[in-house]
C-alpha cells in the first residue's frame, strides 16, 4: 500500500493530501531512508514521523490491504 494512503487509514494523518505533503517534505522515513508518498508501506517496516519536533516511530503489524475498515490498533505498534 502507499505510504500516504496507509498514514491516512491507519489515522496517523487525517488526510491523505496532508500525508503526501508531509511525505514529499521529508519528515517521513521509512526504515532510516526519507519516504516518497509513493513508497510501498509493507509489514514489519518501521515509520518516523517528526512532527513539530515531536517525532514518533511506528512499527507496521499489517499493511492494511486485506483488511476491511480496520482499526489503527490492528495497523500499527507504537515503538
Amino acid at each position: 500500500m502507499r505510504l500516504d494512503k496507509f498514514l491516512k487509514i491507519s489515522r496517523l494523518i487525517k488526510r491523505r493530501t496532508v500525508a503526501k505533503e508531509a511525505a514529499d517534505s521529508g519528515i517521513i522515513s521509512i526504515n532510516g531512508k526519507v519516504a516518497k508518498s509513493s513508497d510501498k508501506v509493507d509489514t514489519g517496516d518501521i515509520i518516523e514521523l517528526n512532527f513539530n519536533n515531536n517525532p514518533k516511530k511506528i512499527e507496521v503489524i499489517d499493511s492494511g490491504d486485506t483488511l476491511i475498515n480496520p482499526k489503527p490498533e490492528e495497523l500499527i505498534k507504537y515503538l
